[in-house]
């Protein structure tokens, strides 16, 4: 990710003062830069597609991303989903409401009359998400940390439009009747996507999130 150069003469020991306001530095410009990608889309668009977005000018705010390593890609994903939950809470205040997932990212006007835009329940996804301390985590826990995410335990439910359009993404007209055909469609869509073939590693990627929405809509 692309981030202010280091000066000149810094001292060999990160100063956690400047890390901090390069990283806040960073959000505000993403902040921006996401709230006017969200306005010229507003049918919508997903993680891989808001993250090449925010890699071409005129943004050029994130740089080389590794989709085949977790580890690699958690920090750019952890960041843009910070930033994608702070810029909900503020435009919550204009009657406007974001849904937020990796498959699906749209901006709409509230369809509730005196609405904040904000989820009345507790949102565990979101004090996830604020936290900036969760920016930097080992590749251990976070394996953990998405096994458990998607083996339901973290009570996640995905909405109803995040499984239609993980469904999409596998190829369905519709939500499947059960998992066997989802498997069945998963395994077919990432044969075709694997770049032995010519395919691309943000293809199978985005494959994966499609089919873990679907594994955590089948369990709950």
């Amino acid at each position: 990710m692309n981030q202010p150069d280091m000066a000149a003469n810094a001292t060999p020991t990160p100063d956690p003062g400047s890390q901090n306001d390069k990283l806040n530095f960073q959000i505000q410009h993403l902040l921006v830069a996401t709230e006017r990608i969200l306005r010229q889309n507003p049918a919508g668009i997903n993680e891989l597609g808001l993250i090449k977005t925010l890699q071409k000018a005129p943004w050029e705010l994130i740089g080389t991303v590794n989709f085949a390593e977790p580890d690699k890609l958690y920090p750019v994903h952890f960041l843009l989903f910070h930033v994608l939950y702070r810029l909900r809470d503020q435009l919550a205040t204009n009657g406007e409401t974001l849904t937020i997932s990796p498959l699906v990212i749209r901006l709409q006007q509230s369809t509730v009359v005196g609405g904040t835009g904000v989820p009345d329940q507790a949102d565990e996804l979101r004090n996830f998400y604020l936290d900036l301390s969760k920016y930097e985590m080992p590749e251990e826990s976070i394996n953990r940390m998405m096994d458990d995410f998607w083996a339901g335990r973290s009570g996640y439910r995905p909405e109803p439009v995040e499984t239609r359009e993980a469904a999409a993404t596998l190829g369905f007209d519709g939500i499947p009747a059960g998992f066997d055909e989802v498997k069945h469609r998963f395994r077919r869509a990432v044969m075709r996507a694997h770049p032995d073939r010519g395919g691309e590693t943000e293809t199978i990627q985005h494959l994966n999130q499609a089919f873990s929405v679907l594994k955590a809509h089948f369990r709950t």
